[in-house]
């Protein structure tokens, strides 16, 4: 079998209302994807999504003629390309769509077939005021979901304990709550300082308070001995982060010196399925989590989805949930169904070979730029 095209969709989607992200400073006013399709001579094709793939061209003809089915030859040609700059992750995701279609397997279970479904918590993306954000979370237990996730900003963080502390009090003791604080990474032209650790230390005391399951993010990645600090000050709350890190070898540094209580590399946007398998497979023998970011579109959710399931993540998986602003319906757009979870507030793994993508091919003409 041999790759014989390598086809990149660009997609761009209105969104009415505009998605006010607690991590940007600037409405989305639309949102992108782009959708990757990998052809072989045997007319299987592989679909995958997540980053940008700006810059691709240059390197494509490193694939072509290849057999899909030599991914750790890709995943290291993909690693010496993303040296150069790019994050090409997402053909990693559509190559295990071809490996899974000519096993006949869900990719899970080439990885491990630990879980077929996990339990979803829902990841809000809006800074919401304590009623507004209230009012989601019980939407968001009715709907099914065992958690939520809130995003607290740093210029704000009285009112985003307020909202924790609302929640907490409206749902009870038995409904998850984690916190995101996103100062591990940032959108482009924020150049604003993070937050310093003597405050993170005294938020991350605040909302152990409150019985917060993690906090995500609470400090850039470089801060290792401030990681540890946290943990070490704050022993019933769980320090998450790891999203965007894009090091394998640091990454790899985060588990020798236990840096960590939740490692969260996505696998289309960060570390790749292949190698985002194996760390999370180290994390999890030095019984700490692995529950992987997955805030792309429905492709990059089933990606993320069939690696965690596949090695046994936990204790939650993220399903991007924000309505009115973020829903399935926007966020999978180019699919034929978007992914949901399930009444029990789970995300079952596709029982289909590979993936388990299906797009919506009308939709992919609609909205091509």
């Amino acid at each position: 079998m041999k790759i014989t095209a390598i086809v990149l969709d660009r997609l761009r989607l209105a969104l009415d209302p505009p998605l006010r992200a607690a991590w940007d400073p600037e409405p989305r006013r639309h949102f992108d994807a782009t959708i990757v399709r990998v052809h072989t001579d045997e007319g299987v094709t592989g679909i995958g999504s997540g980053d940008t793939m700006a810059g691709f061209a240059a390197v494509e003809h490193l694939f072509l003629g290849a057999d899909p089915l030599d991914i750790v030859r890709h995943v290291k040609a993909i690693e010496t390309a993303n040296f150069h700059g790019g994050r090409f992750w997402p053909l990693e995701a559509a190559l295990w769509d071809v490996v899974g279609q000519v096993a006949g397997l869900p990719v899970a279970a080439l990885f491990g077939n630990a879980a077929r479904a996990l339990p979803a918590y829902a990841s809000s993306a809006e800074l919401k005021p304590p009623p507004e954000r209230v009012e989601t979370a019980l939407r968001a237990r009715e709907a099914g979901f065992r958690a939520m996730k809130i995003r607290i900003d740093r210029d704000h963080v009285t009112e985003g304990v307020a909202a924790v502390a609302a929640v907490r009090d409206a749902l009870g003791p038995d409904f998850g709550i984690m916190v995101d604080l996103n100062q591990s990474w940032r959108m482009a032209g924020d150049t604003s300082a993070a937050a310093d650790l003597a405050k993170t230390r005294d938020l991350v005391r605040r909302l152990g308070e409150l019985d917060v399951l993690w906090v995500e993010e609470p400090l850039p990645y470089h801060d290792l001995a401030g990681f540890k600090t946290l943990r070490a000050e704050n022993p019933g709350v769980r320090i998450a982060a790891g999203e965007m890190h894009h090091s394998v070898p640091e990454l790899l540094r985060y588990l020798e010196e236990d840096v960590l209580d939740v490692y969260q590399m996505d696998v289309v946007l960060a570390v790749g399925m292949h190698r985002a398998r194996t760390l999370a497979e180290l994390a999890l023998l030095k019984h700490r989590a692995f529950t992987p970011h997955s805030w792309t579109n429905g492709i990059g959710v089933l990606a993320n989805l069939h690696v965690s399931a596949g090695v046994g993540g936990g204790p939650y998986f993220e399903f991007p949930w924000d309505p009115p602003g973020w829903t399935p319906e926007r966020r999978d757009f180019m699919l034929a169904e978007p992914v949901m979870i399930t009444a029990a507030g789970e995300v079952e793994v596709p029982r289909r070979p590979g993936l388990g993508v299906e797009l919506d091919e009308e939709a992919v003409r609609r909205w091509r730029i």
